[in-house]
């Protein structure tokens, strides 16, 4: 079809691509201008916005139904049902909850022994013994750890290689995931682990066993003709955007090449941290501080850490619509102005990471804390109160209950920035101890269960089903250290030990919604698809654990005592009548020897395994 004849002819899809191509080319041919709009915003009116305002204490609100919370956040997530004519769901029963809260808090499931006790301590504390159990368990840290690492894009290799070439890879990587994972288990106050992450060489001498905190940054991206300044830029780009979503929630990377279409963050916003990031090298250095020069990672020292450090310290200009041949005016190295309640001062410290630091995890920013813990909230939950967790700008979602967020983000810093603290209180509350069984009424009021009139049934996370198929088989091992490969059939570690790519992330991570390692990642997918039930029937992984629980319940020959403890290992539930005789029925048709693999294959791969009530 021509465009000669007269536009209102046109279909309505026609019109609308026409003129997004005029737009287009009037845009591509325009001539740009230099001036930001930073002299153009009300400042003072943008530091209104819900986000950018310092999160005050409210309230606990006055609610009909006073006898059910059992935290004081109760109070706001009941006080919202009410507002909407619902009633909170009952109590989970006892085999649910102790389930439930060791995939939550360990990413493990618990055993026959720790349901056993739970059930008969009627002590009335015994829930919160349970809870404070959970989270002293080392693996606790390994649990938050694979919650952090996707945020901190975590990969061991770079996605583009020239043939053999491994001296942009960063073979002991491991060593920023073991940082992590002592950091949640000693409970390291938040603020100090968003500081060491950044700046730890800048801290003293008492900061220099958290060198390899420094991994946050200085296992980022590196890409080919790094000399080249588009190349550096590139690179740049990289650490503002992971920096700033994943402490700040916010999109800054959107102002490299022209001032934010929606949040109040310009060019030189942009700049100005980028700068801090041009006065910055990454680097591999051992710990004798001599910097690592092998041209392999093979060849590397197994003291070495990847971290960075300061190089020449510049600031940048602005790139007029991103072009490095382009130079607008010098940007300073400074924070962003609308998280500032005045100018911001201009960073004279070196680089300026520990400037950008403390201006982060300063108690007066009104975002780090909010931002922490949405995130720690949609972890237990399975949705945030913010649902764009890494974007808390104009373009985000709105809390769905600001009140709550605000308490939690208050709360937080009063306790101390204690991770643990804030997990505990959550894990203790009514809220979360709900049981996640329908309600008619509910539901027609409440379909998406926004005001949590329930606990939503979740899938486990790729990493918690590979280490739950490990430990009820009894193939678990706790070791940590150096990564292993998935594939590797004497990898019997937990996921979070594993090697992760940039370049190929492994099949059974990438079939099972494992985020992409190169970016950021605020949230992960939860798909269904043919080849994950494949994988399922056909890994050898799942077969290997499928024969070893297998043996490990042929040790009694009385097979009702078989199906009972896989029931009770797996499930943390007796099998009822029905399943007891489906499964007594097909173990007894068939030679034991090979039917008992395929049952235990059976229900390790079932629904109820691979989800939580």
């Amino acid at each position: 079809m021509g465009l000669a004849g007269p536009i209102s002819v046109l279909p309505r899809q026609g019109t609308q691509f026409l003129s997004t191509l005029v737009t287009g080319f009037a845009l591509l041919f325009a001539i740009p201008s230099v001036a930001s709009s930073e002299d153009e915003i009300d400042w003072r009116k943008e530091q209104e916005f819900w986000s950018f305002r310092a999160p005050v204490m409210p309230a606990r609100p006055q609610v009909r139904n006073a006898r059910w919370p059992q935290q004081d956040l109760d109070y706001f997530v009941v006080a919202k049902m009410e507002r909407k004519g619902l009633t909170p769901s009952p109590r989970a029963e006892r085999r649910t909850l102790i389930r439930r809260l060791s995939y939550d808090l360990t990413g493990l499931p618990p055993t026959p022994a720790q349901v056993d006790a739970f059930l008969k301590d009627k002590r009335p504390d015994a829930y919160a013994r349970l809870v404070d159990s959970l989270i002293s368990s080392p693996a606790f840290g390994e649990r938050m750890a694979s919650l952090w690492l996707p945020l901190a894009r975590y990969a061991e290799d770079q996605a583009h290689q020239v043939g053999k070439d491994t001296k942009f890879f960063y073979p002991n990587a491991y060593k920023y995931r073991e940082w992590i994972i002592e950091a949640f288990n000693n409970d390291l106050p938040y603020d100090e682990f968003v500081r060491f992450q950044l700046a730890a060489d800048k801290l003293g001498d008492s900061a220099t066993n958290h060198l390899a905190a420094l991994g946050f940054l200085g296992l980022g991206p590196k890409y080919y003709n790094r000399n080249r300044l588009e190349v550096m830029a590139d690179e740049w780009e990289d650490r503002v955007d992971t920096v700033t979503r994943t402490f700040l929630g916010l999109t800054v990377a959107c102002a490299r090449c022209h001032d934010h279409k929606f949040d109040p963050i310009t060019r030189e916003d942009y700049y100005g941290l980028a700068g801090v990031f041009a006065s910055t090298k990454m680097i591999n250095k051992q710990t004798d501080g001599v910097p690592d020069k092998a041209e392999k990672s093979e060849q590397m020292s197994a003291t070495t850490v990847h971290m960075v450090e300061d190089d020449k310290i510049q600031d940048l200009n602005v790139f007029i619509r991103g072009n490095v041949d382009r130079k607008g005016p010098i940007a300073p190295r400074q924070f962003i102005r609308v998280l500032c309640r005045e100018e911001p001062a201009k960073f004279s410290e070196g680089s300026g990471r520990k400037e950008l630091a403390e201006a982060i995890a300063s108690a007066e920013n009104p975002l780090t804390a909010r931002v922490m813990v949405n995130r720690v909230w949609g972890a237990f939950f399975g949705k945030p109160v913010v649902a764009t967790a890494s974007n808390f700008g104009h373009s985000g979602e709105r809390p769905s209950n600001p009140e709550l967020l605000d308490f939690l983000a208050v709360r937080f810093v009063n306790h101390g920035w204690s991770v643990k603290k804030l997990v505990r209180e959550i894990v203790l509350s009514a809220a979360y101890q709900q049981s996640s069984a329908g309600n008619a009424q509910n539901a027609a009021i409440d379909p998406q269960n926004e005001t949590l009139w329930k606990m939503d049934r979740r899938r486990l996370t790729v990493e918690q089903w590979r280490d739950a198929l490990l430990f009820t088989s009894g193939a678990l091992e706790p070791a940590g250290g150096k990564s292993l490969e998935l594939d590797d059939p004497e990898n019997h570690k937990r996921n979070v030990y594993a090697r992760i790519s940039r370049l190929q992330l492994n099949s059974m991570l990438m079939q099972f919604d494992y985020p992409d390692a190169n970016v950021h990642a605020e949230s992960r997918s939860t798909t269904t698809t043919a080849m994950q039930k494949l994988f399922a029937l056909n890994s050898p992984f799942v077969l290997d654990a499928a024969k070893s629980l297998s043996q490990r319940f042929a040790q009694t020959k009385d097979r009702e005592a078989q199906i009972r403890t896989a029931f009770r290992t797996l499930y943390a539930r007796e099998p009822d009548a029905a399943e007891l005789k489906m499964g007594l029925t097909y173990l007894k048709d068939g030679d034991q020897g090979e039917r008992s693999p395929e049952y235990a294959q059976a229900l390790l791969i079932s629904n109820e395994m691979m989800y939580v009530d």
